[in-house]
């Protein structure tokens, strides 16, 4: 067995990587960019070797500086994880000719298999169905018009050395074709520096069938069964299943033969994945499933798989790169129950599912929850940085019922509470209870076509609600009588509120307070609670003023927290009514209404719109109406 091993990534994948190295007693060493000097994965590596700036163009892309960072610390192998040099046939012969193992097929097999085109002729002389199109040398503009007209529309363009969903254009009508060409040229020179591109029949309801592979040094290949990835978001995975919904073991044996076919056309060793396109519309049949692709590495989605055999796939890397033969034999693996794998990210999927980037001062996914499985690479109080993807964590669960399972990761994702970053929480949430995913009858292009259902209504108004949640919840300490939480003997005291906008949306809450588990206080005077996938953060009352935040009980209101002035809806004279709005501060990418404690004057203004303020200055001064 290896005795010592580098990780020639980050974040989950590297920490994943390194809990199986730990439990066979294998040295781990963590590369790390500037970006990444705290990050966990450095943290819970043996030992860790700084590689260059934040950009992953000068730090974790460059092959030379992983290579020497191997040797400079005595590692014995490299792991390259996923994304990065994980598919990168140089750098794999790199590896090997320094004179380390490298974790991963060999570099002619990731060869044979980083050109569609070529990938696609060599399926088609092992016997593996391929889609229906043109792959060929003309790459002619009018010549390839012919083809698709052949072809018959609606077709696919695509990269030949495309990825992730570049360099890739669907076709409608012949009218369109020349400037999807172009488009899609232009895309793939930008990313790979090939502009040549394949045709393909496009698929009316294309479902993503994925069949794990594995391969030793001996001559052994085995399956371990299909995954469902067809939930995507512009051709990025966003929910993965195994088993397949709707997969009859005739299907299975047809699709996973294949696979098993198309490893070894490349003489594969290690963990790949053939890739499928499955058309749908009459459920998956063996006849209608063709090879799309093979991902010569460990797949995001790889503890989906793991789940269903209760198998330990980076372990079968590292004893395979050992010369070690395949753990277990193909009839020693089976199926059991069903697993879903949702990617939670640091975006947004109101604002376009922009990255959402800063400190996660709060994060309450339990890694060690009792319903599901959390791979994660990032815990409380690290940074999510505009480097690299914005995966927080993937949340996995395993039933023997495939709704079970998705209600499981939903119970999860209730319960989570982060801030001030903003997640696509509620977004998975709504997709694992859509009744069409339900059913197991989405396709890949389920989710653009329904987007703005499931991306469904905003969270409720968070100044409204911030201050209904000062009402509600009563200081640490507070007295039983002054509190409005219907104290109780025996019981967790409990408040139920309806909350109404203006616009007439009406949302219902009830909370737990005082003893909320997912009440998270955020320095002493703040807190983060979780609602329908969403946190909302709040200042926690003081004892003894009642008068919610930012306010002092002689009408003077200071700013809570360091923040900058967006609003300001007073001036100096004004009178005001208690709960007024007097200033809107923005403060950690939130916002924050300051109100009016009584009924009175606006005595002093010292609040200017665009303005900085730091915590505890004086914005307003109010004058009680009896005073």
């Amino acid at each position: 067995m290896i005795t010592s091993l580098l990780i020639a990534n980050r974040g989950e994948i590297a920490c994943r990587i390194i809990r199986t190295a730990r439990k066979l007693g294998v040295r781990t060493v963590a590369v790390y960019s500037d970006a990444d000097a705290k990050a966990l994965h450095v943290r819970e590596a043996d030992e860790a070797v700084h590689i260059g700036p934040s950009s992953a163009a000068e730090s974790y892309l460059v092959g030379e500086k992983i290579i020497a960072a191997a040797k400079d610390s005595a590692a014995e192998a490299i792991h390259p994880g996923y994304g990065f040099l994980s598919e990168n046939a140089d750098f794999a012969q790199a590896v090997i000719d320094a004179g380390l193992i490298w974790i991963g097929p060999k570099p002619e097999s990731i060869r044979a298999m980083g050109l569609k085109d070529a990938a696609k002729t060599l399926m088609n002389e092992a016997g593996v169905p391929t889609t229906p199109g043109y792959l060929g040398d003309n790459q002619d503009a009018d010549f390839l018009a012919e083809q698709a007209e052949k072809i018959g529309y609606p077709v696919l363009i695509k990269a030949v050395a495309g990825g992730g969903g570049k360099g890739m254009r669907k076709v409608d009508a012949a009218g369109d074709f020349a400037d999807a060409l172009a488009s899609c040229r232009r895309e793939a020179t930008a990313s790979f520096g090939n502009d040549i591109v394949l045709l393909e029949k496009w698929i009316t309801n294309p479902r993503h069938i994925e069949v794990q592979v594995f391969g030793d040094s001996h001559g052994n290949v085995v399956h371990l069964f299909e995954r469902d990835c067809s939930l995507q978001r512009r051709h990025q995975k966003v929910i993965e299943e195994a088993p397949a919904p709707g997969m009859d073991e005739e299907t299975r044996e047809a699709v996973c033969g294949a696979a098993i076919r198309a490893a070894k056309a490349v003489d594969y060793e290690g963990a790949g994945t053939i890739e499928f396109i499955a058309d749908g519309s009459e459920g998956l049949r063996a006849d209608r499933i063709w090879f799309m692709e093979m991902n010569t590495r460990l797949q995001v989605e790889h503890p989906v798989t793991e789940e269903i055999t209760g198998q330990d796939l980076v372990e079968w890397q590292l004893r395979v790169a050992s010369g070690e033969e395949l753990p277990c034999k193909q009839d020693e693996l089976s199926i059991d129950g069903h697993s879903i794998e949702v990617r939670l990210y640091a975006e947004n999927p109101a604002t376009g599912f922009l990255p959402s980037t800063g400190s996660l001062r709060v994060f309450t996914l339990d890694p060690h929850s009792s319903f599901c499985r959390v791979d994660h690479g990032v815990v409380e109080g690290d940074e999510i940085t505009p480097f690299y993807d914005p995966m927080i964590a993937k949340v996995i669960s395993h039933s023997d019922d495939r709704d079970d399972a998705a209600e499981h990761i939903v119970g999860d994702l209730l319960n989570l509470a982060v801030w001030p970053v903003k997640t696509n929480a509620a977004f998975l949430i709504t997709l694992l209870r859509d009744e069409v995913f339900l059913s197991g009858r989405v396709e890949t292009g389920y989710i653009g076509e329904h987007l703005d259902e499931l991306i469904g209504q905003e969270p409720p108004n968070e100044a409204v609600l911030n201050s209904a949640l000062e009402a509600l919840l009563p200081a640490a300490g507070q007295d039983v009588w002054a509190s409005q939480s219907g104290f109780r003997l025996n019981g967790i005291p409990k408040a139920n509120f309806r909350l109404e906008e203006e616009s007439g949306r009406i949302f219902e809450f009830e909370f737990e307070l005082g003893y909320d588990p997912y009440l998270t206080h955020v320095d002493g005077d703040w807190a983060v609670h979780p609602f329908m996938g969403h946190s909302f953060a709040f200042r926690l009352p003081r004892a003894g003023d009642g008068v919610g935040a930012g306010a002092t009980s002689d009408g003077t209101i200071l700013s809570p927290m360091p923040g900058k002035i967006i609003a300001v809806s007073v001036s100096a004279g004004d009178t005001v009514t208690k709960g007024d709005k007097l200033v809107t501060l923005e403060a950690m990418k939130m916002e924050h209404s300051l109100v009016a404690p009584f009924d009175g004057t606006v005595t002093e203004l010292n609040a200017e719109e665009g303005g900085q303020v730091s915590e505890g200055t004086l914005l307003v001064q109010i004058e009680a109406a009896d005073g």
